[in-house]
């Protein structure tokens, strides 16, 4: 998820009652909850980032370690800037290792991906159940954040609920959303089968902005790749007729020492090969459309005007 989602979660989880716990337990948390994110700044290689990121940061390991270094560094910020009230380390480490934890479990939710136990295994886990930016995640967190620090302002002794109330209502959004999901690929599935005749390997119930009850529906198989629409209670639209993946071009195997392509096939989950002004670029069938169909492609050597 962004990290305006990670902040408002951590900042939820201090407003639940662990912000009383131990002073500092508030920054922790929200820090915490973006930390893994520290490989964002592979970003600066290039395309080659995409096998570093949600990778070694996200997995066990790392997961272990973070926490730890965040409180030794926590601990000597009071050190340097005394807090006010008690710092308790135990409860400081504590915080630190719900706020790091939270972040692979909301990331896990979109259809980007993440490697949960990189480095022992590479394996992609993605959820297919949040559009990656999801303004009502965000209107919870932010409301239920906020109505629970009003509360607690004006000296209220049950302000923890309202963080409490949108805890387990954003919980509940989620698994109406993951149930969005898994009907929409199940019927989809059968609907590929039906129409083209084809056994899809894998498809995908790709989340939209804003229109939650809504699947952007991805499908491959049997060396071919198709699209379509899922709306709840209408069921899938599948649109167009299949087309190759075109993974047995010549020019891709051409291209296997080039680190980006390496890269990229190592991160894609749905890679394909498409045409564009004469080049034959690697992309993602996840990111083939709209604002990200130029930001998600690699171009392969030797693809020119024939």
């Amino acid at each position: 998820m962004d990290n305006l989602t990670h902040s408002l979660a951590g900042a939820l989880l201090g407003q639940m009652g662990l912000k009383r716990k131990t002073a500092l337990a508030m920054p922790t948390l929200m820090i915490a909850a973006n930390l893994p994110d520290i490989d964002a700044i592979s970003m600066l290689t290039g395309h080659e980032m995409l096998a570093v990121r949600r990778g070694l940061t996200h997995g066990p390991i790392a997961l272990l370690v973070l926490p730890l270094i965040l409180t030794a560094i926590m601990l000597a910020w009071n050190k340097w800037r005394p807090a006010k009230k008690e710092v308790r380390p135990g409860w400081l480490l504590l915080c630190a290792y719900i706020g790091c934890l939270s972040h692979p479990a909301l990331d896990w939710l979109n259809s980007y991906g993440i490697r949960l136990l990189e480095p022992f295994s590479s394996q992609w886990f993605a959820g297919d159940t949040l559009f990656i930016i999801d303004i009502w995640v965000w209107a919870m967190l932010g409301i239920a954040f906020w109505t629970s620090w009003r509360w607690e302002r004006r000296g209220s002794s049950i302000a923890t609920r309202p963080a409490w109330a949108g805890f387990f209502l954003i919980c509940g959004y989620i698994l109406a959303n993951g149930l969005i999901t898994s009907s929409a690929e199940q019927q989809t599935h059968k609907v590929v089968r039906a129409q083209w005749a084809v056994e899809p390997g894998l498809v995908v119930a790709n989340p939209v902005p804003f229109k939650f009850w809504q699947r952007r529906m991805l499908w491959r198989g049997d060396g071919q790749y198709g699209d379509g629409d899922y709306v709840l209670f209408q069921g899938p639209r599948l649109t167009g007729r299949p087309v190759p993946d075109n993974m047995a071009d010549p020019r891709l195997a051409a291209a296997s020492d080039d680190p980006e392509v390496a890269a990229y096939l190592f991160w894609s989950r749905m890679p394909i090969i498409v045409e564009r002004d004469g080049r034959a670029y690697l992309a993602d069938q996840r990111f083939n459309e709209g604002l990200t169909s130029d930001r998600f492609i690699v171009p392969l050597e030797g693809a020119a005007d024939e």
